[in-house]
């Protein structure tokens, strides 16, 4: 069954200038610096103080493990080829969108030209994980029964308490500001493939979208690739935290298409309920209560994600992923990015210091 579920991890970071602990456009620079080096392929993004980095291919999170490292090494030794660094978190404490350098590329372009400031202020990083599924239907069915996890996900991996200077008062700023853009969020659930391409023609055909790829959903079947994308994640901090949830996210995929091979269903849930659990894991990421909808009463994250790693634990051996998941534990034990960023300021009250700690957090392990 493993050879199915394949996993991607696509980690966006930020560019800083580590005398200023700014925000630079530097993408051109690092991709100019990359140009006759066999190495990683660096991505740009709309802004140029981003820069992705893919995985390829990954048989099993080991070899995941590994290539988020060596993505991490290399877009590390890239920045400071040319005076900069990369930083692993979902928003920068206090530099401003206003300030950022738009990437002169037609698709960001055309993207700034048709949402305007709604885009310009979308100055986010994010983790992508994708997990392979070949058969479009099953597919579909998986889509549908894991939406309901997408908050618990999203409340592990919160890493952006801050935004343009200011303590948000939030775990998760990005989902908040991503949340403007069309297309995005918590999406709907669909009876079949056929009626996700259907929907899918449909705003190609009226010229909302140019392809699959402008559905910006927390978790999508791929426009080109047979892969379930989990987009609901804040970027952590550390390798061991975006491995850990990467895990999480492939043991509840195949654990839901076990279900379904065993003629077993997830029972669905209304689409608004889902997003209270999401609103409150963006407030209170793993501090505070979300819905078990199931015996529809409010109970601790931390209660909730143990049974969730229950729920999956008859899959985790085959997948070879259970030593990854106990990183869950030290999550719960330690905070998540977003905990500790917000400490690093009660402690010091300098967003320059944030900064440094992430910075920090970012290589751990990589070195």
């Amino acid at each position: 069954m493993q050879q199915d579920f394949t996993l991607g991890i696509e980690e966006e970071f930020q560019i800083i200038d580590p005398k200023t602990r700014e925000l630079t456009s530097a993408i051109s620079q690092m991709v100019e610096s990359t140009k006759h080096l066999n190495t990683i392929e660096l991505k740009p993004e709309l802004h140029q103080s981003v820069v992705e980095v893919a995985s390829g291919i990954c048989p099993d999170i080991q070899e995941a493990r590994r290539q988020v490292i060596e993505n991490r090494r290399e877009a590390d030794r890239i920045a400071r080829a040319v005076g900069m660094r990369i930083a692993a978190s979902s928003t920068h404490p206090f530099s401003r969108w206003e300030d950022q350098e738009i990437t002169q590329a037609d698709r960001y372009l055309k993207m700034v030209g048709e949402l305007q400031d709604v885009v310009r202020q979308n100055l986010i990083f994010g983790l992508h994980v994708h997990v392979g599924i070949e058969d479009k239907e099953e597919a579909i069915a998986v889509y549908n029964s894991a939406r309901y996890f997408l908050p618990h996900l999203l409340a592990l991996s919160t890493s952006s308490p801050f935004f343009g200077g200011r303590m948000t008062g939030v775990k998760s700023v990005r989902s908040l500001i991503f949340k403007r853009l069309p297309r995005s969020g918590m999406p709907g659930s669909f009876d079949s493939y056929q009626q996700f391409t259907s929907f899918v023609n449909t705003l190609v055909n009226t010229g909302c979208i140019d392809d699959g790829r402008r559905i910006w959903w927390d978790v999508r079947p791929h426009a080109v690739y047979s892969t379930l994308e989990f987009r609901i994640c804040d970027l952590p901090s550390t390798v061991d935290e975006v491995v850990a949830i990467a895990a999480l996210i492939q043991a509840i995929v195949v654990r839901l298409v076990k279900m379904r091979r065993d003629n077993q269903t997830w029972r669905p849930y209304r689409t608004e309920l889902l997003e209270e659990n999401k609103w409150r894991a963006v407030r209170h990421g793993i501090d505070g209560k979300l819905i078990d909808l199931g015996r529809e009463q409010e109970l601790p994250f931390r209660e909730l994600i143990h049974e969730i790693l229950e729920f999956v634990d008859d899959v985790v051996d085959h997948l070879g992923s259970r030593k990854e998941l106990e990183t869950i534990e030290k999550i719960l034990e330690n905070g998540t990015s977003a905990d500790r960023q917000l400490q690093r300021y009660e402690e010091t009250g300098s967003l320059e210091a944030v900064v440094d700690q992430v910075l920090e957090e970012t290589m751990l392990g990589v070195r």
